[in-house]
């Protein structure tokens, strides 16, 4: 089953997806999907976040694939819906996307197994996950400005409920922009497989439900603009879309260290 979170008529609701462009609220009432505010379908906890986790993206920035994951954490205050405005500094010379698969924890977890580690997801979504090159310090450790911006993580429409995807080591990613496709990959192309990322995490902290694991995108980044339209998609997931506006920027773009 798609669940959703929306606003409608000032307030929050929950949803399931009804079809025929429908929502069907948790108060049995049938609503169109244009009529509504799209919230990201969870309310994100914890956010683990992957740099390198694609051999195709790793060859594309001309670096190692890891021998560890290379996880960081990302605050809430980044997420928006599907449907949503990103801001984009102006005074920003590279902001790239990043379509990736989102896992959601649905229990707490502690020291798991990989050979369990899908008994401790509740299911998966769409994130697109925003970079600004010109405040990157290092790729291995992401600053905030590059990975917790506000408005830089759309996430949905759907949370898709795990026992619903059969196989999410094997879901075609794509995106496209203002129509165009410029990125395409498959989840089975990641370096650390969901069982691996959640044994690595669990194994030296607590998992809870709620939390998120963002597994990383594949090659296929182009700079974007104010006005465009990027729609991260991924196969049995979700189609998820957002528009770029401009806004003032930061302090000036920091150099790469030597």
């Amino acid at each position: 089953m798609k669940h959703a979170r929306i606003r409608y008529q000032d307030k929050i609701h929950l949803a399931t997806d009804a079809g025929d462009g429908a929502l069907l609220l948790a108060d049995g009432r049938r609503v169109s999907q244009d009529d509504v505010q799209w919230l990201p379908p969870i309310e994100p906890r914890t956010t683990f976040t992957l740099a390198i986790n694609y051999a195709d993206h790793a060859k594309e920035l001309a670096f190692k694939a890891p021998e560890e994951p290379l996880g960081f954490l990302k605050a809430a205050n980044a997420f928006v819906g599907h449907r949503s405005q990103t801001l984009r500094p102006t005074d920003v010379a590279f902001m790239h996307y990043e379509c990736e698969l989102a896992v959601v924890i649905g229990r707490e977890a502690r020291d798991v197994p990989r050979a369990r580690a899908y008994d401790y997801v509740a299911g998966y979504t769409v994130a697109n996950d925003y970079a600004l090159r010109d405040y990157l310090e290092n790729w291995y450790r992401p600053n905030l400005r590059v990975k917790s911006r506000d408005t830089c993580t759309p996430l949905g429409p759907w949370l898709v409920e795990r026992d619903d995807v059969p196989d999410p080591m094997n879901l075609n990613l794509r995106t496209t922009v203002n129509g165009t496709e410029t990125q395409r990959g498959n989840t089975r192309d990641m370096v650390f497989d969901i069982p691996a990322l959640i044994e690595y995490f669990s194994s030296f902290m607590t998992l809870s439900p709620g939390d998120l694991i963002l597994t990383g995108t594949p090659d296929g980044i182009v700079n974007v603009q104010p006005g465009d339209e990027v729609v991260t998609e991924i196969e049995g997931i979700g189609r998820l879309v957002n528009t770029l506006v401009a806004c003032p920027g930061d302090t000036a773009p920091l150099s790469d260290p030597a």
